[in-house]
């Protein structure tokens, strides 16, 4: 019992160091870059967060993981900051809690299994560690392709009101601002998303590099097009109420015929339920009293 327990220490404290040593470290200009530029992501009234980070600090939650990050790296890893940035997930602390979870649920699982299991403890153990590290992957992944799929739906509703400002005399950037203001409530991510375009714009980037971002942080299909055509509105001088219009209703007739498709499929998706659940259950309600009335009449005849 107790070789489990010290296999599940060690074996955290052996992840902590190899982590923590492939952690790439930040420039001297990069820090001082990210001290200066820290009050301009941070805006005033933020982005709207998920309810699990509005209830528990972040920061207070990632205080363990940042200090032994600190000991090997000044800055978390750009690859998972990257992946954490198309869940929604910004802030370094949010880094530094994802690579802690990466070390502290094998952990967590070894030890549970040590105590839950007497028999092939070495074998589940095993089991609990693998599946722990690839745990948080597997729930990024998943964060992720949410998000994504919540920006592909409230893009031509975004697009709608978009085109609606422009109409009444807005410019694009004020339209952008206006709104991921109004769209904090219904559709918190693409409110996010605009609001962010306009915060990179205002610290110096141009108006296509921020679209661009823009797209490669949705990274769908539709964001991409919408991206292209508003980079080709820019250029040739098109007016851009008309396309916003045309590409939002372009965008709508997509959703509607993928609903369809959708509605379409459960036809064949209800085949595996009605043959191994409902037909069953009707066959003995069916059949089942009949077969019971002649098993008793070929009783009595016996």
């Amino acid at each position: 019992m107790i070789t489990p327990i010290v296999l599940g220490l060690t074996l955290f404290t052996v992840l902590v160091v190899v982590f923590l040593l492939m952690l790439p470290r930040a420039s001297a200009g990069g820090a001082m870059l990210d001290q200066v530029t820290r009050g301009a992501r941070q805006p005033e009234g933020g982005f709207r967060t998920p309810s699990l980070r509005s209830t528990v600090s972040a920061d207070f939650v990632a205080r363990p993981f940042t200090i032994f990050r600190k000991f090997f790296s000044s800055e978390p890893d750009p690859d998972v900051m990257h992946r954490l940035m198309l869940a929604g997930y910004r802030k370094p602390s949010h880094a530094d809690i994802f690579t802690g979870s990466r070390l502290a649920v094998p952990a967590v699982a070894g030890v549970a299994v040590a105590l839950l299991f007497n028999e092939n403890t070495i074998l589940y153990f095993a089991i609990a560690v693998v599946l722990g590290f690839f745990a948080p992957d597997f729930w990024l992944s998943y964060a992720i392709n949410k998000r994504r799929e919540r920006l592909r739906l409230s893009l031509p509703d975004g697009l709608d009101l978009l085109s609606i400002c422009l109409e009444a005399g807005l410019g694009l950037d004020q339209g952008i601002v206006r709104v991921g203001q109004e769209l904090r409530l219904s559709h918190p991510e693409l409110s996010e998303e605009l609001l962010l375009i306009n915060f990179e714009q205002r610290a110096g980037m141009q108006r296509n590099a921020a679209w661009q971002s823009f797209g490669q942080r949705a990274n769908f299909e539709s964001a991409r097009s919408f991206v292209a055509m508003l980079i080709q509105t820019d250029r040739f001088g098109t007016p851009i109420a008309k396309s916003l219009g045309a590409f939002s209703d372009a965008l709508r007739i997509q959703r509607r015929q993928k609903a369809e498709e959708m509605a379409a499929k459960t036809t064949i998706k209800l085949v595996p339920p009605l043959v191994f659940f409902i037909f069953p259950s009707m066959a003995v309600v069916v059949v089942g009293p009949a077969v019971i009335t002649v098993m008793k009449n070929l009783a009595h005849m016996v």
